[in-house]
């Protein structure tokens, strides 16, 4: 037999994974209070914003992202693929995946080997995951006589604005006999009916603080509530399908939830037989539909619609059984679309789905996207492929980067998105990211700062539309106050901050319990109004973005002007001495918020500058637009005042933080940390054409000293075993011991809910990445603080493409590789955290900004 298809056409750069092997020593969550559900996780499947489902290397379907902004996460699994075969007198038949149900449902069911014994009784694997975001695929070697591989994907490409937002998965069969004799096969997709399961049961949910400080509120699905729902058979001359219902009469639009699951696949009576059954009890042990498969490939052709009666679950299937002559090959295809239009946020604040303005939206359309996509998928296959070739045939790009490149992708998918139907004020819709689940608030603006590169790159009105909504939110105010989170985790009485003020930056987009795009500011774990980060990361983002989408929407930027002007006067108010550059008061005021900085920062300092910079090129650009001769004298006056911050700042900035080799990371606390990202504001100036904030040559030095102690020196000292010795100290006893009440404060019990995993050696040497700040030699300064050893994916992403730019390709690239080793080696896949420790442990999984790795390609190809 051979041992491979040599009809799957699976490009030669993907991520690949055995089929249900585990991790001998996976990253674990750093602290208990935060999301993991271990390493089981596959590329997504779904349109943007139009809700998501995973399915892992073992095969089972496990990650259910179907509410707005909403996780859930376990598998069901009478989802699932089975495929019979029969050779001669010899059948045998398995559901696709590695790992039997532990419930004990669908007993009778045999399930896939992750293990098959060779010739020399070595047990081999039975297959390969291999994954290139939005495609997937499974290759099945060594159980069955035939040659199979199941491509799936959703029609998700670059520039489309249509296809991107469809809730379709398409899976593709290809069924090749590479033997001597006919085999017959059937393949089996089995669905259980989930209308009304995913809307929150608990309409205003309590918002709490969680041990780490940040607001939380409990989410409680309609897990399992099937009460009503109906499956029935659909079709035509070509096709054939189950929809799975709830059975009322539709209204329009339907509740959150509320819709039509679809399955179908097509027909074509010379080649195949398909069944079907509309109606069997997947809770059971599996035999209504087992028994006639198992046997022959068959289904009992049951055409059913009995509504489910109270805790009953019902489910649907469909088969197609054919026949391969020696040498001969086959594909398949099978659709799975979902039709749940609405996203319910507070109860009444609805939205309607993007891809609504397509299909309708009454939540009565499943079988139009089903219908649509047998009819389209082989171009959708031809518009992606063509896509990611063109990429991937980049000779400046690394082998090992390329898979990475686009399986970062999945978190345009599957980070809680939401992208809304088209309006007059939004005629792409609106659109936004989660920052994490863990952190569960839209379009963090410092984290994007870096992790929006991909949406710019790909789908650059999208990224235009999330900017817009900043500029929308940057006039209002929202008075009513909160205490901050920090402070409660330090032990400490907060005082009481307003949520959002007039002509602040907001830190994000409002949350999914609130009103997305309207009440902002949603974290508050900080007082953000504070951040001296958020407005230079804005009118750095416009300036970014008008420039590298054409140059020539100058609409764009009149939209922004007045929240720029607006927010670099309000940030300019806490330049408490004069000297032109906003000043940090002690308290973490950044991106980096566990990090206490004071006077001047080398961070927000350089963003200062390189936000001025970016803020007079769009006034003399808009001034050069216009006629108005008041518009023109208005342009001119705030351009005078910038200029004279900007010269002010610029007479500061150096010399009082450049000590030979590397930038102070601020000018009050003494402290001789290097910091990783000191310099993103000369990244940005650069990137953007704008005059250096630094000279070229203190750049060199400061990357060479910052490569050398963050990331050779740093990873010495963790191979040596330093930090694997020592247990981190919980994030509230190392805070607590900061005060001057609680400085003998420790945390008894290791296991106690808000204690960190223990440390645990890593297995092996290999460099995990570069940390946020140490000391020149690579030790830490403090070595119970949290953000400055941790390594961020991101900002290693946005530092390697930094030394890219500046000529330091090896060193860039090596960064990279570490990080990207760190995460698909060792049970991060589409799930990257933004955070990862010497201990193997991890922080904030599925986050936003680690999608800064399109700005390592954007480097590298020229596109940036």
């Amino acid at each position: 037999m051979q041992k491979s298809n040599p009809t799957a056409a699976i490009p030669p750069y993907v991520w690949s994974r055995p089929l249900g092997q585990g991790w001998e020593n996976p990253y674990q969550v750093r602290y208990s209070s935060n999301l993991d559900d271990g390493p089981w996780h596959g590329a997504p499947l779904g349109g943007l914003g139009a809700g998501c489902l995973g399915r892992s290397p073992r095969g089972d379907f496990n990650l259910w992202h179907l509410d707005g902004g909403e996780h859930t996460f376990g598998r069901i699994a009478a989802c699932q693929f089975s495929v019979f075969e029969q050779v001669g007198e010899q059948t045998h038949a398995y559901a696709l995946c590695t790992e039997p149900p532990a419930d004990g449902c669908l007993s009778t069911w045999g399930w896939y080997p992750d293990k098959a014994a060779g010739e020399d009784f070595i047990s081999q694997s039975t297959g390969t995951y291999h994954a290139l975001y939005p495609r997937s695929w499974f290759t099945y070697e060594r159980v069955f006589n035939a040659e199979l591989t199941c491509e799936q994907f959703s029609p998700i490409w670059a520039a489309n604005y249509q296809e991107s937002s469809y809730p379709i998965a398409v899976f593709v069969w290809t069924a090749h006999n590479p033997t001597d004799q006919p085999i017959t096969l059937s393949v089996l997709l089995t669905w259980q009916n989930l209308v009304g399961w995913f809307t929150n049961r608990l309409k205003s949910p309590e918002v709490k603080l969680r041990d780490d400080g940040s607001p939380v509120y409990d989410y409680a699905p309609c897990w399992g509530e099937s009460q009503g729902n109906v499956n029935q058979l659909v079709g035509d001359e070509q096709r054939l399908g189950i929809l799975l219902s709830n059975g009322r009469e539709p209204i329009a639009p339907p509740a959150e939830g509320e819709g039509q699951w679809a399955i179908a696949t097509l027909l074509n009576p010379l080649v195949t037989e398909v069944f079907y059954d509309t109606r069997w009890n997947p809770a059971g042990d599996g035999a209504d539909i087992w028994q006639s498969f198992s046997q022959d490939g068959s289904l009992r052709n049951q055409e059913e619609e009995t509504p489910a009666a109270e805790g009953e679950q019902i489910a649907a299937a469909i088969a197609v059984r054919f026949t391969l002559k020696p040498g001969q090959t086959r594909q398949i295809p099978f659709v799975l679309a979902w039709d749940l239009p609405v996203t319910e946020f507070a109860p009444g604040i609805q939205y309607l789905r993007r891809y609504t303005d397509f299909f309708g939206r009454n939540g009565q359309n499943a079988w139009s996207m089903v219908r649509t996509a047998l009819k389209h998928y082989p171009t959708w296959q031809q518009k992606i492929s063509e896509w990611q070739q063109s990429i991937l045939e980049r000779p400046n790009v690394p082998s090992w980067l390329k898979p990475a490149l686009f399986n970062e992708l999945y978190d345009l998918t599957q980070g809680g998105t939401l992208w809304t139907a088209a309006t007059e004020d939004d005629p792409v819709g609106q659109f936004a990211i989660l920052e994490c689940l863990d952190y569960r608030w839209y379009e963090s603006l410092d984290v994007r700062l870096y992790g929006s590169f991909a949406l710019l790159m790909l789908f650059p009105e999208l990224e235009k539309a999330v900017l817009r909504a900043f500029a929308r939110a940057i006039p209002t105010e929202d008075a009513r106050t909160r205490p901050i989170g920090y402070y409660y985790t330090i032990g400490v009485e907060s005082p009481q901050a307003v949520r959002k003020a007039a002509r602040a930056t907001p830190h994000d987009l409002g949350a999914p319990n609130e009103h997305v795009w309207q009440q902002t500011n949603y974290t508050s774990y900080q007082d953000c109004n504070q951040w001296k980060d958020l407005p230079c990361d804005f009118v750095l983002q416009v300036y970014r973005d008008y420039l590298l989408t054409g140059a020539d929407d100058v609409a764009f930027l009149e939209d922004c002007w007045e929240p720029i002007v607006q927010t670099l006067r309000y940030l300019k108010s806490f330049d408490q001495d004069g000297d032109g550059i906003p000043e940090h008061s002690g308290a973490p005021d950044q991106t980096f918020d566990d990090w206490k900085l004071q006077g001047v920062s080398a961070y927000c300092g350089g963003l200062w500058i390189a936000a001025l910079e970016a803020a007079i090129a769009i006034g003399r650009l808009l001034a050069s637009t216009t006629s108005s001769f008041r518009q023109v004298s208005s342009l001119q006056q705030v351009l005078g005042e910038f200029l004279i911050w900007l010269d002010q700042a610029r007479s500061v900035y150096h010399e009082t933080l450049w000590n030979g080799s590397y930038y102070r990371i601020d000018s009050a606390s003494g402290s001789e940390v290097v910091m990783a990202d000191q310099l993103c504001g000369q990244f940005y100036a650069r990137l953007l054409g704008l005059p250096d904030v630094v000279s070229e040559s203190c750049t060199k030095t400061a990357l060479r000293t910052i490569y050398q102690a963050c990331f050779v020196k740093f990873n010495e000292y963790v191979a040596s075993g330093a930090i694997a010795a020592q247990t981190y100290t919980s994030v509230i006893a190392a805070r607590a011991a900061e005060t001057a009440e609680r400085e003998k404060a420790t945390v008894a019990d290791d296991h106690s809910p808000d204690q960190p995993h223990p440390a645990r050696p890593l297995s092996d040497h290999s460099p995990i990445g570069a940390a946020n700040g140490v000391l020149p030699d690579g030790s830490p300064e403090n070595p119970n603080a949290t953000h400055p050893l941790e390594v961020w994916i991101g900002i290693n992403f946005g530092l390697a493409a930094f030394m890219i730019q500046m000529g330091l390709y090896d060193e860039g690239l090596e960064i990279t590789e570490a990080v990207v080793r760190q995460i698909y080696d060792h049970g991060l896949q589409f799930r990257t955290p933004e955070a990862i420790t010497g201990n193997r442990t991890f922080r904030a999984s599925h986050y936003l900004r680690p999608m800064a790795i399109w700005a390592v390609y954007g480097l590298l190809s020229g596109e940036l």
